[in-house]
């Protein structure tokens, strides 16, 4: 049988750094198993509901890498849903769970609860004064199934609650965390249906898992403490149960788990700071997962290829952002001129306020400005502040220049310059053998040559490759600074 796994989140806001890598995880186990996987919208807390979230997650996951095979997805530019076992937006599949909800009632496993807000309000403070676990009494569990449908019947306000029995023992395998055993003594009589009508989480999520055929439960570990009400819910139901990951949580360098208060956590935030999506996920993959091999620069094929939940760890993992810029800054080191202009070209715009229609129309031009500047970047938006320095008409000097500008030899370089650029244009030849060519014109040399002419024309006392320096400047800009 072929393996399925589902990323199934909530569109109650932007796809978040942890969510992405629940769904990586997910997507690297389906293709190295050769199986399915699926994106699942699960949209039943219509109070929290949030207008284009669906669209962000889908462009978040398309911009990462991440494609699904069956759910929601663009199709010819066209949102559709794909595959066999639709709907795939829980708030379309409302009588699937309405049929087993009353499956469960029938059988005993669930019961009518008729009990106000008012009333569980003041239970749960009752039971929080004595420093109980604050839940539901069981108060409607002994109502008669006849006496409760005919309440129902009469248009009284209900849920449907789980009926758990007294003291017993959930036991379940997790892949990382190994044998599981919670007592029922610690759970709740968790509410199933909604008096909306609307199926809660645990009641749907096992319903769709079960009719899509998923096979391996891989979710974050907040929800473990949910996990023995789905192993009932299976069992009452049943239906064999799936197999069960839960993957350690995402933290900050204080250990604490990623919140928006203390920096970015949405995968949209670190696309606008400039991160590469192939960084990001490489860098996402190893919180939490270590592969059999010392490489840390790994391709998603080579993901793919290496990864298993026996290397997962059962301890939370750091998000460090220094080491995420390290692996960003080597990434856009490594890509082709052309690659990088195309994916910093927005940035561009924005920071050097050049049109991208400018940009793409003198592709070579940029394309070896890319190359001047990628060696000393860990974003998109670093890349384009360090284009600045050839297309602004103000050269801002770093302190340690002032020595160097103030030489003895500055008065014979700056005439040197002009002349070797009478009549000539600054070709990429010629700003090769440029220095050569001064050298030899002003009999300055080594340091006392090249120090002074670099803070000169670029402000700065280290940078990239002159060369590139003096053909990216180009003439006018050379003479407008010399003369200044």
């Amino acid at each position: 049988m072929s393996v399925r796994l589902r990323f199934a989140p909530s569109p109650t806001g932007w796809l978040h750094i942890g969510g992405l890598r629940t769904a990586l995880f997910n997507y690297l186990y389906a293709k190295k198993m050769g199986g399915q996987f699926i994106l699942r919208i699960e949209d039943t807390d219509r109070t929290r509901y949030v207008e284009g979230a669906v669209e962000n997650l889908l462009d978040a996951l398309n911009w990462s890498g991440i494609e699904n095979d069956e759910g929601p997805k663009y199709v010819d530019g066209e949102l559709k849903e794909v595959g066999e076992y639709g709907p795939y937006v829980q708030s379309n599949r409302l009588p699937l769970y309405r049929k087993y909800v009353d499956e469960l009632i029938d059988k005993g496993y669930a019961y009518y609860c008729f009990c106000d807000k008012e009333r569980l309000d003041a239970i749960r403070a009752e039971r929080e004064a004595k420093g109980l676990i604050p839940r539901y009494d069981g108060f409607c569990r002994s109502i008669p199934i006849e006496e409760a449908k005919k309440r129902v019947a009469n248009g009284e306000p209900y849920v449907v609650r789980l009926k758990l029995n007294k003291n017993e023992d959930v036991t379940f395998n997790d892949l990382v965390r190994g044998k599981i055993t919670i007592n029922t003594d610690d759970m709740d009589d968790q509410v199933l249906l909604k008096s909306d009508g609307f199926p809660t989480y645990h009641m749907a999520v096992v319903v769709d898992d079960h009719l899509m055929g998923v096979t391996h439960i891989v979710r974050g570990e907040e929800w473990l403490p949910s996990t023995p009400k789905h192993v009932l819910l299976y069992r009452a139901l049943g239906w064999e149960e799936p197999t069960y990951v839960h993957l350690p949580t995402v933290l900050n360098k204080s250990r604490k788990k990623l919140s928006k208060r203390e920096g970015d956590v949405a995968v949209g935030d670190f696309r606008k700071a400039g991160y590469l999506p192939d960084a990001l996920i490489n860098f996402l993959a190893l919180i939490g997962w270590s592969p059999d091999t010392e490489d840390e620069i790994m391709s998603m094929d080579e993901m793919i290829k290496e990864f298993s939940f026996e290397r997962v760890s059962k301890t939370g993992g750091i998000f460090d952002v220094d080491k995420l810029n390290w692996m960003n800054a080597h990434y856009i080191r490594n890509k082709e001129n052309a690659e990088l202009l195309d994916l910093a070209a927005p940035f561009m715009e924005e920071i050097l306020e050049i049109s991208q229609e400018e940009i793409m129309n003198n592709r070579e031009y940029y394309e070896i400005m890319m190359e001047a500047v990628k060696e000393d970047c860990d974003t998109l938006k670093v890349v384009a502040e360090k284009c600045k320095m050839f297309t602004e008409s103000e050269v801002h000097y770093d302190e340690d220049t002032k020595e160097w500008l103030e030489s003895e030899d500055m008065p014979v370089l700056k005439d040197g310059i002009r002349k070797l650029l009478e009549g000539k244009e600054m070709t990429l030849e010629y700003a090769d053998e440029f220095m050569k060519l001064l050298k030899a014109e002003t009999g300055v040399k080594g340091k006392n040559l090249f120090m002074p002419v670099r803070c000169l024309l670029s402000g700065k006392a280290k940078g990239p490759d002159f060369v590139h320096v003096l053909y990216l400047l180009g003439k006018d800009k050379i003479l407008e600074r010399v003369n200044k």
